[in-house]
């Protein structure tokens, strides 16, 4: 069987890769019997030169390849029928932006696996970039409040060569008395919890958070029990949350009393109530001053969150009284952190990340035929031009019938 590292082509462009050399040996040593090529590319993280060097071939043309491992959408133009790619595709959640795509695939007999579908048995996801969302939406929400109020300058994530970096920029800071609040259990928020703990800010439990003033920099992590609560006043279980969220309600406004900084690394299901509304955020008693949305679900759980922003200007203000964009550093401004691809800031470090958790969890089901059932569940769509039995509710999203 031939793998091929294919070549990012979307724009902007992602200089991340699903395998570093360093795992692309590693690969090649575990099953020798795979064949291995790299399509040429001049943006990606890792140099054309630095697989040669790893022994590996460097090509430009792929279209002998079986399987094609990519990251981020592939033009539709560039798709070579009737091979299996891995990359993102976007389109699970029936997104209108990129139903043409889906066509595509179908159209040219290709076999999609889509990252976000590589999960075990139970639902949980296998790989992804989350924890690199957590540790850059971390950074760039201090960043924000440095710029806002002139207390420092962090550079750039993008600028900075790799998460050591990070790290000494990070060392260079002083924070000001304040209370962090993080959303979420995932790869998310755990990622971005390593900032907080990096930074030595102290943990404190819900109680405390919620009823006493600290003399430091204090954070608390909620779990989606702590910020939404059943209707009828008995106790949640967040399990049958997952199942149907509709008897719960938003139980965020206590934390939104006593938050300066909230980091949003929750995961938010369709029809969950939202964490705070337009309406919350006019309240007198709400005081969040600054947001990291690293969730980034645009007019959604996060009232702030009007719109998605850039690697290249990545912060915006919210005036909570309009409802409107306003300069961030404006006093009566929410500042708000909301850009979308934050992975992208840190590629070398997501990349090997990300290679580390492929080759552990995926490519073994290639020479095992798939004895845990992981391609099985992944596969989307077949080399006939049809959607696998799982991702059949994708037909009317195909037929341009869905909402």
């Amino acid at each position: 069987m031939k793998f091929g590292i294919i070549k990012e082509r979307k724009n902007p462009p992602d200089r991340r890769v699903v395998f570093s050399p360093k795992k692309l040996q590693e690969f090649k040593e575990q099953f020798p019997d795979a064949e291995i090529v790299v399509e040429s590319s001049d943006i990606r993280v890792f140099s054309n030169q630095a697989y040669k060097n790893a022994g590996l071939e460097v090509v430009s043309d792929i279209s002998d390849c079986d399987v094609l491992l990519g990251v981020k959408e592939v033009p539709l133009e560039a798709l070579i029928p009737n091979k299996k790619y891995f990359f993102f595709s976007h389109t699970i959640k029936k997104q209108p932006y990129n139903r043409k795509l889906l066509k595509a695939v179908l159209a040219k007999n290709i076999e999609l696996y889509d990252h976000e579908t590589i999960i075990k048995e139970n639902g949980a996801r296998l790989i992804g970039f989350g924890r690199y969302a957590g540790l850059v939406g971390a950074y760039n929400g201090f960043r924000a409040l440095g710029l806002r109020e002139n207390l420092f300058t962090l550079p750039k994530v993008e600028t900075l060569l790799d998460l050591d970096a990070v790290k000494v920029e990070l060392d260079k800071i002083t924070l000001p008395n304040i209370k962090i609040l993080l959303t979420g259990t995932g790869k998310v928020a755990h990622g971005a919890r390593e900032i907080l703990d990096y930074l030595k800010i102290k943990q404190v439990s819900d109680t405390l958070y919620l009823t006493a003033d600290f003399t430091e920099p204090v954070y608390c992590l909620a779990d989606v029990m702590e910020y939404s609560k059943r209707i009828d006043g008995k106790v949640g279980d967040k399990f049958t949350f997952y199942k149907d969220p509709s008897g719960y309600e938003s139980n965020f406004m206590p934390y939104a009393k006593m938050t300066d900084f909230f980091i949003a690394g929750h995961f938010y299901g369709t029809g969950a109530p939202y964490l705070f509304t337009k309406k919350d955020a006019k309240h007198a008693d709400f005081k969040i001053k600054y947001v990291a949305d690293i969730s980034c679900d645009v007019n959604g759980p996060v009232a702030s969150t009007i719109r998605s922003s850039t690697i290249a200007d990545p912060i915006y203000g919210y005036n909570p009284t309009t409802g409107l964009e306003i300069d961030f550093r404006d006093e009566k401004a929410i500042t708000v952190m909301a850009v979308d691809n934050l992975p992208c800031e840190l590629p070398k470090d997501a990349s090997e990340g990300f290679g580390e958790m492929f080759l552990e969890n995926v490519i073994p089901a290639f020479f095992n035929n798939d004895k845990d059932g992981i391609l099985e569940r992944a596969k989307m769509t077949t080399n006939d031009g049809k959607l696998t039995e799982r991702y059949l509710y994708l037909q009317d999203y195909v037929n341009g019938i869905s909402e």
